[in-house]
């Protein structure tokens, strides 16, 4: 269930930190502040190990991290702080649901998380060849046959700084005002038969979180088809690699706000009606108000909120949900039990300690989100999960032979509203929230006036 929201007013440090304290530790980051500035502190952590990273903006995440048998690397307690406008409680857990493997012949399915897990000897100790960045350890059990045995401690989390691109630029009243985003990535590794998984979180210094599944490895040396159902890779017309998708599906819980949550999806029409100089788009939030199912479309994207928690501007605080590109899918355990047409892209329900998976689940509240949402349908969504389906249809080709290159799916959660003004706001553009009354010493309603032709698009 939601934790109750955190709220401190202050910058972080202007220090880059990546540190991790034990379970239970609430050492504070070891980074000179400015001007009785607190720094960020490590949470207090009911499972696992605690995670801290400064970046050089002063913006802050914490998060506890741990490693399930069948989840693999989870994530709970996130908290992202804007360098100049407080700190928010964003997620309580996140991890990976569910990743189907169906090959294009129809001779192998898998699931790799609840057959195989990503945990226990499955994942792997890291390396300074896999990892530029620092090594975190944890106990890791020897799980085999439904027994643990064993639990050494293991360096098998990854923590990098990336200078990603660049975050913004503008040239107005004569003044350049630009800077470099910054972003760090947390992973883990997990062997699962031939394939190698890099289950991966990058956060932003503006507050954007992009869950990531990377494939590596090699390629599935006895799964080999024909020409409608692979893809030659050896010489000439023959060795065909059989085609595959990994059906990778997400449970996000969220943390957001006080009280209760909400979902909305946006969805932007060609109305078929033209203006002045430009086709009429109409833009419509719609409440998605129980446990529901839904498709991505273009133009589309999906929110969770939190109502009663306002920024500065008076607007609710949320997190928009964007999906990238995406083999869309149907999961073959729903299909087997709810029809073919039963997939989603994004799936809502209530957050219930049982329901975990996405398919085979194993308690009795469900076997996966289908039934989840079936049982739920009456009740109001108010303590949000997403469930996020994001597929890749992978057709070998040479360049796989061997090992392969990575190759990534995933999606973004992104502050909307959030804060009032982006976090960090540079000198000079304090004063811009909302319609200027004056750009570059005009008066707007001049600029107004103008044949807006000649700004550009």
């Amino acid at each position: 269930m939601r934790a109750q929201q955190r709220i401190l007013v202050g910058a972080a440090s202007a220090a880059l930190l990546s540190m991790v304290v034990g379970c239970g530790g609430n050492a504070p980051a070891e980074t000179g502040t400015d001007q009785g500035e607190a720094a960020a502190t490590a949470p207090e952590c009911a499972t696992g190990e605690s995670l801290i990273h400064e970046f050089e903006n002063g913006a802050a995440w914490t998060m506890c991290w741990s490693v399930g048998a069948d989840r693999g690397l989870v994530l709970t307690d996130v908290v992202y702080s804007s360098p100049d406008q407080g700190e928010h409680r964003i997620i309580d857990s996140i991890a990976l649901a569910q990743l189907e493997v169906p090959y294009d012949s129809g001779e192998r399915l898998t699931s790799d998380i609840t057959d195989a897990g990503f945990g226990g000897t499955r994942m792997k100790t890291l390396t300074e060849q896999e990892c530029s960045g620092e090594r975190h350890a944890t106990e890791i059990p020897n799980i085999g046959e439904g027994e643990y045995g064993p639990s050494p401690e293991r360096e098998v989390l990854c923590s990098t700084s990336v200078e990603a691109r660049l975050g913004y630029r503008s040239f107005e009243n004569g003044t350049l005002t630009t800077a470099q985003t910054s972003e760090w990535n947390v992973y883990a590794i997990s062997k699962v038969g031939w394939y190698e998984y890099i289950s991966q979180y990058t956060f932003t210094s503006s507050g954007a979180i992009r869950p990531q599944l990377g494939a590596t490895g090699d390629l599935s040396p006895v799964d080999y088809a024909d020409e409608e159902h692979g893809w030659p890779v050896g010489e000439g017309e023959a060795d065909y690699a059989a085609s595959h998708s990994h059906n990778a599906v997400w449970r996000v819980d969220w943390g957001l706000g006080d009280g209760a949550q909400a979902v909305e999806q946006y969805d932007a029409v060609d109305t078929g009606d033209e203006g002045d100089e430009s086709r009429i788009v109409e833009g419509s939030l719609m409440p998605i108000e129980h446990p529901a199912v839904a498709r991505k479309e273009d133009r589309r994207w999906w929110r969770v909120l939190s109502p009663e928690t306002l920024n500065a501007d008076g607007h609710p605080i949320s997190y928009e949900i964007g999906l990238e590109k995406t083999d869309s899918f149907t999961a073959l355990r729903d299909e087997h039990h709810h029809g073919a047409d039963s997939g989603y892209d994004v799936a809502f329900t209530n957050a219930k300690d049982c329901e975990l998976y996405a398919t085979y689940n194993p308690a009795d509240c469900g076997r996966g989100v289908l039934d989840f949402i079936a049982n739920g349908k009456e009740e109001p969504l108010e303590d949000v999960v997403s469930w996020v389906a994001v597929g890749f249809h992978h057709v070998p080709r040479d360049e796989d032979q061997s090992p392969m290159e990575m190759h990534w799916q995933g999606f973004s959660l992104s502050p909307r509203d959030l804060f009032a003004q982006r976090p960090g706001v540079p000198d000079g553009r304090e004063g811009l929230n909302g319609q200027p009354e004056t750009w570059q010493g005009e008066d707007v309603d001049d600029l107004i006036e103008r044949d807006a032709g000649q700004f550009g698009g």
